[in-house]
């Protein structure tokens, strides 16, 4: 077999002779790491590879410290390996939960392993790469599969889990927030992936013309149809077709779609005979599918067939930290078009980019890095650049303000609970009636409060 070789390591005690020569026949550079003897804490690999961690010959659970720190290099795709029982380990388990794209139980036949190291190796792009904002593939790299928060996470692991099988999957998720982009790492995972993978916007074609592009026509079957054109169902055939916007797909279009998820065949506009297709569907939308179905927009059934698995995107909101990784991403993926050598985001566009709502997702955070790109003045791209300047912070808050706040708070919820008798709240706040009445007076919130009778208080009487 010909090809480069790719890195793998085996963190256990004893590496089979026979695993090692099937690895070997993959193309695969093996190092083993012996637990037995001492060995250092591991660097960061400088290309992704792939690892095989056999628990069978670790020692539980003294060497399990170590096992995690080769586990944490999150530029290799890992494999576990070891016997049903060693599950009943808690700590094993984890490690196997948050590090490993795969678990495989002994005894089994080595090509199975071989398998699913290769498996790991294809997605650690997609799963760690895209987390530190840098993929191997150079201009084929996209923002939208960055990410390292947990909802991401999750849905790498989702779309590894998916990929594995030919059910339709339906990606719900905001305009904005990479629905293609999973949809293709779906298809380049599967193992169609050698196969076309052909998207339509259903939304962006004329209701009148959708059917020709989903089904293609003969020739002479309308005015201008010249000749014969294959329809985007017959051109993604051995592949997926990839169905976006399929929420604002016309009513006669989803007739005939529903009458090609049944009979897996198309028939040509203008044609007599039907066409056997084989394709995996995956389809799209930011619609509210259940309302689109309750005021009759969408088929019940034509739903029910597309949404096998669900795949839900998270908004960028959500995303927490992954707002600022993203925007440094496209920063240095289009860095080119600025007149000056950039060197970063001043903190007003870091407090920003936090506090925007971001309706638009990660195509609005594109454009607006983009456009700050070209038009910034500064070495620094600012708030002002990504025209974001209201939504920064004036002055922001001290840890002793936040917890001023946070305590003025919660004596006013109190207060108001048990209607401003102060013995009352202060059993519900844990302290002595002489504190809260000191921590009235220090908030101003002596007006507040009754006496033990249900009475205003004399302050309160005469405020004004």
């Amino acid at each position: 077999m010909t090809g480069e070789l790719r890195d793998l390591w085996y963190v256990g005690h004893e590496m089979p002779t026979n695993l090692q020569s099937a690895l070997e026949a993959r193309r695969w550079s093996i190092d083993v790491v012996r637990l037995d003897s001492r060995c250092d804490t591991p660097s960061r690999s400088e290309r992704a590879g792939a690892g095989i961690v056999d628990f069978s010959g670790i020692r539980l659970p003294q060497d399990l410290p170590v096992v995690e720190q080769w586990l944490a290099n999150s530029r290799l795709g890992w494999v576990a390996v070891g016997f049903p029982d060693q599950l009943n380990d808690a700590m094993v388990r984890r490690l196997i939960r948050n590090y490993c794209f795969d678990y495989v139980t002994l005894p089994i036949a080595n090509e199975r392993i071989v398998d699913a190291v290769g498996h790991a190796h294809g997605m650690v792009s997609l799963h760690d790469e895209a987390s530190d904002g840098k993929r191997a593939d150079g201009e084929n790299n996209t923002a939208g599969m960055v990410g390292s928060c947990e909802a991401m996470l999750g849905l790498f692991r989702l779309i590894r889990k998916v990929a594995m099988t030919d059910a339709p999957v339906f990606i719900s998720g905001e305009s904005g927030t990479g629905k293609e982009l999973t949809a293709a790492a779906i298809h380049e995972r599967s193992t169609r992936r050698d196969q076309p993978f052909v998207a339509i916007n259903c939304g962006a074609i004329p209701a009148h013309l959708l059917q020709s592009e989903l089904f293609g026509y003969e020739r002479g079957a309308f005015t201008g149809a010249n000749q014969r054109k294959i329809g985007r169902v017959e051109a993604a055939n051995g592949g997926t077709l990839f169905l976006d916007e399929i929420g604002d797909l016309p009513l006669e279009s989803q007739a005939s779609l529903l009458r090609f998820l049944q009979e897996r065949k198309v028939e040509r506009l203008g044609g007599h005979g039907s066409t056997p297709v084989d394709v995996r569907i995956i389809s799209a939308t930011h619609v509210d599918m259940q309302t689109a179905m309750i005021e009759g927009r969408f088929r019940a059934d034509l739903y029910h067939r597309l949404c096998v698995l669900q795949v839900n995107e998270p908004p960028l909101r959500e995303r927490g930290r992954d707002i600022e990784l993203l925007a440094k991403h496209m920063l240095e993926r289009f860095k080119k078009d600025a007149r000056r050598r950039l060197r970063g985001f001043s903190p007003c566009a870091i407090a920003a980019l936090h506090t925007y709502e971001w309706p638009g997702n990660v195509r609005e955070l594109i454009n607006r890095v983009r456009r700050a790109i070209v038009m910034s003045d500064g070495r620094q791209i600012t708030a002002r650049d990504l025209e974001l300047e209201e939504h920064v912070e004036v002055a922001p808050m001290t840890l002793e303000q936040a917890r001023e706040v946070a305590e003025r708070q919660a004596i006013q919820m109190a207060l108001l609970r048990h209607r401003g008798r102060l013995g009352d709240a202060a059993h519900e706040l844990g302290i002595s009636r002489v504190t809260l009445y000191r921590l009235l007076s220090a908030h101003g919130l002596r007006s507040e409060t009754l006496d033990d009778r249900g009475a205003l208080s004399s302050s309160a009487r005469s405020a004004p």
